[in-house]
């Protein structure tokens, strides 16, 4: 097979959750085990760091590979899902698994894969495993795709877990209550090796503490460590003060990642470096520190937090797909709000999310074409917009993306400007 030959296998014959949802879902850890034996264990040849979480965790995920790539480590990157490209999900400093690879995988595994009935996810996170271990990566950023006990990813041994925070989400699959659901992404956690928790909060910290406690796994909030304050922008970077907390020592740092919730990750990412160098056998000066966050796209080619796309119209994206992750994006957009004469949001939604919750965090005032990205799982822009209207938004359905986007610029002027996001789906095609 050839390089589309293989991508065109991969998503027919294995489901991914990114087209179908629930449907790809494969819990437990028998496959993704027995295949990594057969491969030869890979994820055993080299360090990682296992991130998890409701929100965040893609930009934490990137800081701290842009960090341990200005540290002179070789770095690997593995994160989901992707925008554009099936190879974003695997990077070794900053660049993508090449093509050929992931053709020679398959062929070299495909009747194995097939043996196994491997998920998707479970293929991808295995390939990634041996990618890393043939190219000599010396430390590993590991994203969950999904929940944390069960997830494919989970068969590693970390130098240090993370969990960004916890939201409701994927609530068929990971539980109906925020308990419940932090009981899931706690299940990363393993014995002796210490958790970095992000966001604290009284409705899950209970859960993560008695996790650890029966690991006999230190819990270090983020928040306690170090916290985070914004000043003016700095052209087009944010200009940060991080404050450690023991003894105070400011660090004025600059970050690429725009967003008002970037600080809240910058924390936790901070946390994790500095247990890192003063903990593990890693290394990480504050040069590299403060280098690393100024150049992760730069280093890690992340896309979609935040992203400005124009400037006249001014035109931004966000990937925030839940509740919580659209609570920062109304922040935002109501801070900016001043700013513009009109808001126009361009929005479509995935059809398992809460759309009411979504919605409620978004401003009245602007006005919302509401679209469909082209997968399974997008919910019809007609059904978005009627839930939309019950709920007092104005708006119109327009079924492409792309076609969206164009009625958005049709009608703004040079004073307005255009939101595009509510899903990963929807980025992608506008990028």
């Amino acid at each position: 097979m050839n390089y589309s030959q293989t991508i065109d296998y991969l998503f027919s014959s294995l489901p991914t959750f990114q087209q179908v949802g629930a449907d790809a879902y494969k819990p437990g850890l028998e496959r993704i085990t027995e295949f990594c034996r057969h491969l030869g264990n890979p994820q055993r040849n080299f360090y990682t760091i296992h991130v998890a979480g409701t929100n965040g965790k893609g930009s934490v995920s990137h800081i701290l590979a842009s960090v341990l790539q200005q540290a002179g480590y070789q770095v690997g990157l593995y994160t989901s899902p992707h925008l554009k490209d099936f190879r974003e999900r695997i990077r070794v400093n900053g660049e993508m698994i090449p093509k050929q690879r992931v053709v020679n995988f398959v062929d070299k595994n495909q009747a194995k894969m097939e043996e196994l009935d491997l998920s998707f996810f479970e293929m991808t996170t295995a390939m990634a495993f041996d990618y890393f271990a043939h190219s000599d990566v010396e430390v590993a950023v590991i994203e969950t795709g999904l929940g944390g006990r069960l997830d494919a990813t989970n068969v590693i041994v970390p130098l240090v877990s993370v969990i960004t925070n916890i939201g409701k989400e994927h609530t068929e699959l990971l539980g109906s209550t925020i308990a419940e659901i932090a009981r899931e992404k706690a299940g990363i956690i393993k014995k002796s090796v210490p958790v970095v928790v992000g966001e604290r909060s009284e409705e899950y910290n209970g859960v993560i503490e008695e996790v650890a406690a029966g690991l006999k796994s230190q819990v270090i909030y983020a928040q306690d460590w170090f916290e985070c304050k914004q000043c003016e922008p700095c052209g087009a970077l944010q200009h940060l003060l991080v404050t450690r907390m023991d003894d105070k020592k400011v660090f004025d740092v600059k970050l690429d990642l725009m967003g008002c919730y970037q600080p809240a990750n910058v924390v936790t990412a901070t946390a994790v470096v500095d247990y890192l160098h003063e903990s593990s056998p890693l290394t990480i000066s504050i040069r590299a520190f403060i280098e690393g966050l100024e150049s992760v796209i730069e280093s890690t080619h992340l896309a979609g937090r935040w992203q400005i796309l124009s400037e006249s119209p001014f035109v931004v994206c966000d990937t925030g797909h839940n509740s919580s992750g659209m609570k920062y994006v109304g922040e935002e957009l109501s801070r900016m709000a001043k700013e513009y004469k009109r808001q126009i949001c361009v929005v479509g939604v995935s059809g398992d999310k809460d759309v009411e919750a979504m919605l409620a965090q978004m401003p009245k005032q602007a006005y919302y074409i509401f679209t469909q990205a082209s997968i399974r799982r997008a919910m019809p822009a007609d059904t978005l917009l009627a839930k939309a209207q019950a709920a007092g938004f104005e708006g119109e359905a327009v079924a492409s993306v792309a076609e969206a986007l164009a009625k958005a610029k049709e009608m703004a002027t040079a004073e307005d400007m255009i939101f595009v996001g509510g899903s990963n789906f929807v980025v992608a095609e506008i990028l």
